[in-house]
């Protein structure tokens, strides 16, 4: 009995290190995977997909009934600054990831009341200019991303151009 001993705590000791490993390193592997998909058109500037349909996989499955807008940020040199236009539909939302895949940051059209509001995506240290609500990120990468129910698919143009208004910029 004494000769499995060691061995079989040797295994468990490999088996708990690597599920450790597996619980810190995934966020941010996935994230940075997701970024990479997203930041072709470079930080710091929202890009608006078309609905989607069958084939879209960008990162993964989307639903068909949202149009989805996003922000891949770089905060490492300064704050991004977001301002945000609620649209006119069903639902709305911004929300702003951080480079853990944690939700830093989240506002829907009725929490916004239908009004504009103008956030600052920042690491902690880092200044934010006056009018804009300091959102505190951990980690200096993530996305920044708007959603927006198109209930009915003929809405979506007039929708396409309104979400248009909110924009992401490097302070």
């Amino acid at each position: 009995m004494a000769r499995w001993t060691g061995p079989v705590l040797l295994g468990l000791i490999v088996a708990g290190a690597t599920c450790y490993a597996g619980l810190v390193f995934t966020p941010d592997v996935l994230m940075g995977a997701a970024i990479r998909r997203v930041s072709e058109g470079g930080f710091g500037r929202f890009s608006h997909v078309p609905l989607a349909d069958a084939s879209s996989r960008r990162i993964v499955r989307p639903s068909p009934d949202l149009a989805y807008s996003s922000c891949p940020y770089d905060v490492s040199k300064a704050p991004l600054l977001i301002d945000a236009v609620p649209v006119a539909a069903p639902y709305w939302s911004l929300s702003i990831f951080d480079s853990r895949t944690d939700t830093a940051f989240v506002r829907n059209g009725g929490q916004a009341q239908g009004k504009p509001f103008r956030v600052a995506v920042a690491r902690e240290g880092q200044a934010v200019p006056a009018g804009y609500q300091a959102v505190r990120v951990r980690g200096a990468r993530g996305i920044a991303l708007v959603r927006i129910l198109v209930a009915d698919r003929a809405t979506f143009p007039a929708l396409d151009r309104a979400r248009r208004a909110t924009v992401c910029r490097a302070g």
